[in-house]
Protein backbone atom coordinates (compact mmCIF):
# COMPACT_ATOMS: atom_id res chain seq x y z
CA UNK A 1 0.00 0.00 0.00
CA UNK A 2 1.17 3.41 -0.16
CA UNK A 3 2.38 5.02 2.66
CA UNK A 4 1.15 7.55 5.14
CA UNK A 5 1.06 11.09 2.69
CA UNK A 6 1.93 9.69 -0.60
CA UNK A 7 -0.50 9.47 -2.80
CA UNK A 8 -0.31 6.87 -5.28
CA UNK A 9 1.50 7.85 -9.02
CA UNK A 10 1.77 6.81 -12.18
CA UNK A 11 5.74 5.98 -12.28
CA UNK A 12 8.11 4.79 -15.48
CA UNK A 13 11.31 3.27 -14.26
CA UNK A 14 13.98 2.84 -16.73
CA UNK A 15 14.97 -0.95 -15.96
CA UNK A 16 18.53 -1.70 -17.79
CA UNK A 17 18.08 -5.04 -16.51
CA UNK A 18 20.93 -4.56 -13.77
CA UNK A 19 19.64 -5.24 -10.31
CA UNK A 20 19.21 -1.60 -9.19
CA UNK A 21 16.50 -0.82 -11.58
CA UNK A 22 15.02 -3.80 -10.61
CA UNK A 23 14.89 -3.42 -7.07
CA UNK A 24 13.83 0.17 -7.82
CA UNK A 25 10.71 -1.15 -9.65
CA UNK A 26 10.22 -3.50 -7.09
CA UNK A 27 10.11 -1.10 -4.37
CA UNK A 28 7.94 1.62 -5.98
CA UNK A 29 5.37 -1.53 -6.93
CA UNK A 30 5.07 -2.40 -2.93
CA UNK A 31 4.65 0.98 -2.50
CA UNK A 32 1.47 1.13 -4.34
CA UNK A 33 2.33 2.80 -7.45
CA UNK A 34 1.21 2.38 -10.72
CA UNK A 35 4.44 1.10 -12.44
CA UNK A 36 5.38 0.83 -15.64
CA UNK A 37 8.93 -0.24 -16.87
CA UNK A 38 10.78 1.15 -19.59
CA UNK A 39 13.55 -0.79 -22.00
CA UNK A 40 15.93 1.89 -23.25
CA UNK A 41 18.19 1.02 -26.24
CA UNK A 42 21.04 3.80 -26.84
CA UNK A 43 23.48 2.12 -29.16
CA UNK A 44 23.49 0.10 -32.43
CA UNK A 45 25.51 -1.39 -35.41
CA UNK A 46 27.93 -3.41 -33.36
CA UNK A 47 25.40 -3.91 -30.23
CA UNK A 48 25.21 -7.92 -30.91
CA UNK A 49 28.89 -8.55 -30.09
CA UNK A 50 30.23 -10.39 -27.53
CA UNK A 51 31.30 -7.11 -25.58
CA UNK A 52 27.74 -4.75 -25.20
CA UNK A 53 24.63 -6.83 -25.90
CA UNK A 54 21.51 -4.93 -25.32
CA UNK A 55 19.38 -8.01 -26.20
CA UNK A 56 20.79 -10.04 -23.15
CA UNK A 57 19.76 -7.10 -21.36
CA UNK A 58 16.33 -6.60 -22.72
CA UNK A 59 15.47 -10.12 -21.70
CA UNK A 60 16.73 -9.53 -18.02
CA UNK A 61 14.51 -6.63 -17.55
CA UNK A 62 12.09 -8.09 -19.34
CA UNK A 63 12.26 -11.31 -16.96
CA UNK A 64 12.38 -8.72 -13.95
CA UNK A 65 8.89 -7.46 -14.79
CA UNK A 66 6.85 -10.37 -15.63
CA UNK A 67 8.04 -11.22 -12.01
CA UNK A 68 6.88 -7.82 -10.04
CA UNK A 69 4.25 -7.70 -12.40
CA UNK A 70 4.03 -4.49 -14.43
CA UNK A 71 3.93 -3.95 -18.04
CA UNK A 72 7.71 -2.79 -20.07
CA UNK A 73 8.23 -1.05 -23.49
CA UNK A 74 11.32 -0.99 -25.71
CA UNK A 75 12.22 2.02 -26.61
CA UNK A 76 14.98 3.14 -28.98
CA UNK A 77 16.78 6.56 -28.26
CA UNK A 78 19.67 5.40 -30.46
CA UNK A 79 19.35 8.40 -33.01
CA UNK A 80 19.44 10.64 -29.78
CA UNK A 81 22.06 9.51 -28.10
CA UNK A 82 24.33 9.27 -31.30
CA UNK A 83 23.45 13.39 -31.90
CA UNK A 84 23.33 14.26 -28.33
CA UNK A 85 26.36 12.31 -26.72
CA UNK A 86 28.56 10.32 -29.21
CA UNK A 87 28.97 13.13 -31.30
CA UNK A 88 30.21 15.20 -28.63
CA UNK A 89 32.23 12.35 -27.83
CA UNK A 90 34.42 12.53 -30.28
CA UNK A 91 34.29 16.37 -31.05
CA UNK A 92 35.92 16.23 -27.38
CA UNK A 93 38.54 13.31 -28.03
CA UNK A 94 39.68 14.87 -31.02
CA UNK A 95 40.36 18.02 -29.19
CA UNK A 96 42.67 16.33 -26.86
CA UNK A 97 40.26 16.24 -24.11
CA UNK A 98 38.93 13.19 -22.39
CA UNK A 99 34.73 13.41 -21.92
CA UNK A 100 32.66 11.81 -19.49
CA UNK A 101 29.76 10.42 -21.82
CA UNK A 102 28.17 9.30 -18.96
CA UNK A 103 27.30 12.80 -17.38
CA UNK A 104 25.88 14.06 -20.98
CA UNK A 105 24.19 10.78 -21.10
CA UNK A 106 21.83 11.25 -17.84
CA UNK A 107 21.17 15.30 -18.99
CA UNK A 108 20.16 14.30 -22.51
CA UNK A 109 18.92 11.20 -22.52
CA UNK A 110 18.11 9.51 -19.39
CA UNK A 111 16.57 12.56 -18.05
CA UNK A 112 15.25 14.31 -21.05
CA UNK A 113 14.04 11.88 -23.66
CA UNK A 114 13.44 9.32 -21.67
CA UNK A 115 11.52 11.38 -19.47
CA UNK A 116 9.74 13.36 -22.24
CA UNK A 117 8.56 9.77 -23.72
CA UNK A 118 7.53 8.98 -19.84
CA UNK A 119 5.13 12.16 -19.57
CA UNK A 120 3.62 11.16 -23.08
CA UNK A 121 2.51 7.52 -20.91
CA UNK A 122 0.94 9.71 -18.37
CA UNK A 123 3.62 9.32 -15.51
CA UNK A 124 3.77 11.92 -13.26
CA UNK A 125 7.06 10.56 -11.50
CA UNK A 126 10.21 8.81 -13.32
CA UNK A 127 12.53 6.80 -11.96
CA UNK A 128 15.80 5.24 -12.28
CA UNK A 129 18.41 2.93 -10.13
CA UNK A 130 20.77 5.51 -9.58
CA UNK A 131 22.72 5.97 -5.86
CA UNK A 132 21.30 9.09 -5.05
CA UNK A 133 18.75 11.38 -3.22
CA UNK A 134 16.46 13.89 -3.86
CA UNK A 135 15.13 16.54 -1.28
CA UNK A 136 12.73 19.22 -1.61
CA UNK A 137 13.30 22.21 -0.02
CA UNK A 138 11.37 25.75 0.34
CA UNK A 139 14.25 27.21 -1.86
CA UNK A 140 13.50 23.80 -4.26
CA UNK A 141 14.62 20.78 -5.29
CA UNK A 142 18.29 19.30 -3.94
CA UNK A 143 20.26 16.47 -5.29
CA UNK A 144 22.04 14.61 -2.57
CA UNK A 145 24.63 11.59 -2.48
CA UNK A 146 22.94 8.40 -2.22
CA UNK A 147 23.99 6.62 1.38
CA UNK A 148 26.00 4.15 0.18
CA UNK A 149 29.04 6.14 -0.03
CA UNK A 150 30.86 3.50 -1.82
CA UNK A 151 27.85 3.46 -4.65
CA UNK A 152 27.28 7.34 -4.54
CA UNK A 153 26.40 8.23 -8.24
CA UNK A 154 25.41 11.76 -7.84
CA UNK A 155 28.38 13.03 -9.84
CA UNK A 156 27.12 11.73 -12.77
CA UNK A 157 24.34 13.20 -12.53
CA UNK A 158 25.48 16.76 -11.73
CA UNK A 159 24.06 18.09 -14.86
CA UNK A 160 20.11 17.82 -13.53
CA UNK A 161 17.41 20.87 -13.25
CA UNK A 162 14.80 21.75 -10.93
CA UNK A 163 12.23 20.58 -13.53
CA UNK A 164 13.85 17.31 -13.84
CA UNK A 165 14.50 16.47 -10.48
CA UNK A 166 10.91 17.87 -9.67
CA UNK A 167 10.08 14.23 -11.89
CA UNK A 168 12.64 12.44 -10.70
CA UNK A 169 12.21 9.42 -7.65
CA UNK A 170 16.03 7.22 -6.42
CA UNK A 171 14.26 4.49 -4.43
CA UNK A 172 17.68 3.03 -3.82
CA UNK A 173 19.41 6.22 -2.81
CA UNK A 174 18.85 5.22 0.58
CA UNK A 175 19.83 1.92 0.45
CA UNK A 176 23.19 0.28 0.42
CA UNK A 177 24.37 -1.69 -2.52
CA UNK A 178 23.80 -5.22 0.19
CA UNK A 179 20.75 -4.30 1.23
CA UNK A 180 19.70 -4.17 -2.73
CA UNK A 181 21.07 -7.79 -3.32
CA UNK A 182 19.21 -9.07 -0.37
CA UNK A 183 15.98 -7.35 -1.02
CA UNK A 184 16.44 -9.11 -4.68
CA UNK A 185 17.50 -12.22 -3.65
CA UNK A 186 14.38 -12.24 -1.00
CA UNK A 187 12.07 -11.42 -3.80
CA UNK A 188 12.98 -13.91 -6.77
CA UNK A 189 14.30 -11.50 -8.99
CA UNK A 190 16.18 -13.21 -11.99
CA UNK A 191 19.18 -10.69 -11.42
CA UNK A 192 19.86 -10.61 -8.46
CA UNK A 193 23.29 -11.69 -8.29
CA UNK A 194 24.12 -9.96 -12.10
CA UNK A 195 27.23 -8.61 -12.39
CA UNK A 196 27.10 -4.89 -11.68
CA UNK A 197 27.93 -3.39 -15.90
CA UNK A 198 31.03 -1.04 -15.73
CA UNK A 199 32.40 1.56 -18.47
CA UNK A 200 29.96 3.17 -20.93
CA UNK A 201 27.15 1.05 -22.53
CA UNK A 202 28.33 1.30 -26.21
CA UNK A 203 31.96 0.25 -25.23
CA UNK A 204 31.07 -2.38 -22.71
CA UNK A 205 34.10 -4.25 -21.98
CA UNK A 206 36.05 -4.31 -25.34
CA UNK A 207 39.50 -3.03 -24.92
CA UNK A 208 38.67 1.19 -25.10
CA UNK A 209 41.63 2.23 -27.46
CA UNK A 210 40.60 -0.87 -30.03
CA UNK A 211 36.91 0.87 -30.04
CA UNK A 212 38.16 4.62 -30.59
CA UNK A 213 40.22 3.58 -33.43
CA UNK A 214 37.07 2.78 -35.05
CA UNK A 215 36.06 6.45 -34.95
CA UNK A 216 39.31 8.35 -34.60
CA UNK A 217 42.38 8.97 -36.88
CA UNK A 218 45.92 7.39 -35.75
CA UNK A 219 48.25 10.21 -35.69
CA UNK A 220 51.61 8.83 -34.47
CA UNK A 221 54.22 11.17 -33.20
CA UNK A 222 57.29 11.32 -29.56
CA UNK A 223 56.54 10.18 -26.38
CA UNK A 224 59.34 12.62 -24.27
CA UNK A 225 60.30 12.69 -20.63
CA UNK A 226 60.04 15.90 -18.54
CA UNK A 227 63.88 16.52 -19.88
CA UNK A 228 62.61 16.47 -23.90
CA UNK A 229 64.60 13.36 -24.52
CA UNK A 230 62.18 10.98 -26.74
CA UNK A 231 61.40 7.52 -24.79
CA UNK A 232 58.86 6.17 -27.14
CA UNK A 233 55.65 6.64 -29.76
CA UNK A 234 52.37 7.48 -29.52
CA UNK A 235 49.49 6.37 -31.75
CA UNK A 236 47.85 9.51 -31.68
CA UNK A 237 46.94 11.85 -28.68
CA UNK A 238 43.14 11.23 -28.74
CA UNK A 239 44.14 7.78 -27.63
CA UNK A 240 45.62 8.54 -24.17
CA UNK A 241 44.36 10.22 -21.40
CA UNK A 242 46.34 12.65 -18.16
CA UNK A 243 47.36 9.58 -15.34
CA UNK A 244 46.96 7.27 -17.88
CA UNK A 245 49.85 4.55 -17.21
CA UNK A 246 48.89 0.85 -19.04
CA UNK A 247 48.99 0.91 -23.26
CA UNK A 248 52.09 3.69 -23.16
CA UNK A 249 54.97 1.36 -24.37
CA UNK A 250 57.61 2.67 -22.77
CA UNK A 251 60.36 0.39 -21.17
CA UNK A 252 63.74 0.47 -19.20
CA UNK A 253 64.98 3.82 -20.46
CA UNK A 254 69.13 4.64 -19.04
CA UNK A 255 69.09 7.78 -17.07
CA UNK A 256 65.32 8.70 -16.99
CA UNK A 257 64.34 8.92 -13.17
CA UNK A 258 67.60 8.19 -11.07
CA UNK A 259 69.51 4.76 -10.04
CA UNK A 260 65.91 3.07 -9.36
CA UNK A 261 63.53 5.10 -12.56
CA UNK A 262 63.63 1.67 -14.11
CA UNK A 263 61.30 0.55 -11.53
CA UNK A 264 59.35 3.64 -11.76
CA UNK A 265 55.86 3.21 -13.48
CA UNK A 266 55.45 5.99 -16.19
CA UNK A 267 51.97 7.97 -16.29
CA UNK A 268 50.53 10.58 -19.26
CA UNK A 269 51.14 13.86 -17.61
CA UNK A 270 50.31 16.62 -20.68
CA UNK A 271 49.13 16.21 -24.38
CA UNK A 272 51.09 18.91 -26.14
CA UNK A 273 48.96 19.32 -29.77
CA UNK A 274 50.23 21.99 -31.40
CA UNK A 275 53.80 19.78 -31.57
CA UNK A 276 51.64 15.96 -31.77
CA UNK A 277 54.17 15.44 -28.40
CA UNK A 278 53.19 13.18 -25.10
CA UNK A 279 54.55 14.09 -21.94
CA UNK A 280 55.06 11.52 -19.47
CA UNK A 281 56.92 11.29 -16.34
CA UNK A 282 57.60 8.76 -13.76
CA UNK A 283 56.22 7.85 -10.59
CA UNK A 284 52.23 8.34 -9.10
CA UNK A 285 53.76 11.42 -7.31
CA UNK A 286 55.35 13.61 -9.84
CA UNK A 287 55.34 17.13 -9.68
CA UNK A 288 53.45 17.18 -13.13
CA UNK A 289 50.77 15.24 -12.32
CA UNK A 290 49.43 17.20 -9.54
CA UNK A 291 47.22 20.41 -10.34
CA UNK A 292 46.70 23.26 -7.03
CA UNK A 293 43.90 24.78 -8.88
CA UNK A 294 41.49 24.32 -11.84
CA UNK A 295 39.39 26.63 -13.81
CA UNK A 296 35.56 24.83 -15.87
CA UNK A 297 33.52 26.28 -18.04
CA UNK A 298 30.01 25.13 -19.59
CA UNK A 299 28.12 25.44 -15.92
CA UNK A 300 25.48 23.46 -14.97
CA UNK A 301 23.93 24.13 -11.42
CA UNK A 302 21.16 22.68 -9.63
CA UNK A 303 19.42 25.54 -7.98
CA UNK A 304 19.51 27.37 -11.30
CA UNK A 305 22.40 29.65 -10.27
CA UNK A 306 26.08 29.12 -8.76
CA UNK A 307 26.84 29.27 -5.27
CA UNK A 308 28.80 31.82 -3.43
CA UNK A 309 32.29 32.59 -3.35
CA UNK A 310 33.99 30.59 -0.62
CA UNK A 311 35.26 27.15 0.61
CA UNK A 312 33.28 23.93 -0.44
CA UNK A 313 33.98 20.11 -1.45
CA UNK A 314 35.10 19.37 -5.29
CA UNK A 315 35.60 16.04 -7.10
CA UNK A 316 37.54 16.04 -10.36
CA UNK A 317 36.56 12.47 -10.85
CA UNK A 318 33.88 9.42 -10.22
CA UNK A 319 34.96 7.84 -6.95
CA UNK A 320 37.36 10.55 -6.08
CA UNK A 321 37.42 11.16 -2.35
CA UNK A 322 35.42 15.02 -2.04
CA UNK A 323 38.34 17.49 -1.81
CA UNK A 324 38.09 20.77 -0.12
CA UNK A 325 38.79 24.02 -2.11
CA UNK A 326 37.89 27.64 -2.42
CA UNK A 327 35.21 28.03 -5.28
CA UNK A 328 35.39 31.60 -7.25
CA UNK A 329 33.11 32.01 -9.76
CA UNK A 330 34.59 33.91 -13.24
CA UNK A 331 32.32 35.14 -16.02
CA UNK A 332 30.81 31.54 -17.53
CA UNK A 333 33.71 29.99 -15.47
CA UNK A 334 34.87 28.97 -11.74
CA UNK A 335 38.01 28.47 -10.80
CA UNK A 336 38.92 26.21 -8.06
CA UNK A 337 41.74 26.44 -5.72
CA UNK A 338 42.52 23.08 -4.02
CA UNK A 339 43.55 22.76 -0.01
CA UNK A 340 46.17 19.86 -1.62
CA UNK A 341 47.22 19.76 -5.25
CA UNK A 342 44.56 17.12 -6.98
CA UNK A 343 46.23 14.44 -8.86
CA UNK A 344 46.20 14.09 -13.19
CA UNK A 345 43.13 16.84 -13.33
CA UNK A 346 42.02 16.17 -17.15
CA UNK A 347 40.36 18.56 -19.26
CA UNK A 348 37.39 17.24 -20.08
CA UNK A 349 36.29 15.61 -17.22
CA UNK A 350 33.58 17.09 -14.75
CA UNK A 351 34.61 19.49 -11.81
CA UNK A 352 31.33 18.60 -9.34
CA UNK A 353 30.82 20.61 -6.62
CA UNK A 354 29.42 19.65 -3.09
CA UNK A 355 28.34 21.46 0.35
CA UNK A 356 28.26 18.42 2.85
CA UNK A 357 26.09 15.85 1.27
CA UNK A 358 24.29 18.14 -1.60
CA UNK A 359 25.48 18.36 -4.50
CA UNK A 360 25.62 21.51 -6.11
CA UNK A 361 26.35 21.40 -9.90
CA UNK A 362 29.77 21.81 -11.71
CA UNK A 363 31.22 22.28 -15.11
CA UNK A 364 33.91 21.09 -17.54
CA UNK A 365 37.05 21.15 -16.86
CA UNK A 366 39.21 23.17 -19.34
CA UNK A 367 42.43 24.26 -17.63
CA UNK A 368 44.64 23.30 -14.48
CA UNK A 369 47.79 23.87 -13.41
CA UNK A 370 50.18 22.20 -16.28
CA UNK A 371 53.82 21.90 -16.43
CA UNK A 372 56.27 24.36 -18.63
CA UNK A 373 56.02 23.17 -22.66
CA UNK A 374 59.26 20.76 -22.92
CA UNK A 375 60.77 21.46 -26.63
CA UNK A 376 61.55 18.92 -29.17
CA UNK A 377 62.98 15.98 -27.95
CA UNK A 378 66.71 16.32 -27.66
CA UNK A 379 68.25 12.86 -28.17
CA UNK A 380 67.08 9.50 -27.74
CA UNK A 381 68.41 7.58 -24.52
CA UNK A 382 69.33 4.59 -25.17
CA UNK A 383 67.58 1.60 -23.69
CA UNK A 384 68.47 -0.58 -21.06
CA UNK A 385 69.93 -3.59 -22.64
CA UNK A 386 67.78 -7.59 -22.26
CA UNK A 387 69.67 -10.46 -20.72
CA UNK A 388 69.44 -12.94 -23.75
CA UNK A 389 69.24 -17.16 -23.69
CA UNK A 390 71.96 -18.39 -25.17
Amino acid sequence: MVGAGVSKQRVVVGLSGGVDSAVSAWLLKQQGHDVVGIFMKNWEGDDDDEYCSSNVDFVDAAAVADVIGIEIEHVNFAAEYRERVFAEFLREYEAGRTPNPDVLCNAEIKFKAFLDHAMRLGAQKIATGHYARVRETPAGFQLLKGLDATKDQSYFLHRLSQAQLAKTLFPVGELAKTEVRRIAAETGLPNAKKKDSTGICFIGERPFREFLERWLNREPGPIVDEHGREIGRHVGLSFYTLGQRQGLGIGGVEGAGGADGLHQPWYVAHKDLERNTLHAVQGHGHPWLQSPWLEAEDLSWIAGHAPATGALAAKTRYRQADAACRFAPMDAAFRLDFTEPQWAVTPGQSAVLYDGDVCLGGGVIHAAERPPVVPAAVHKPRRRARATMG
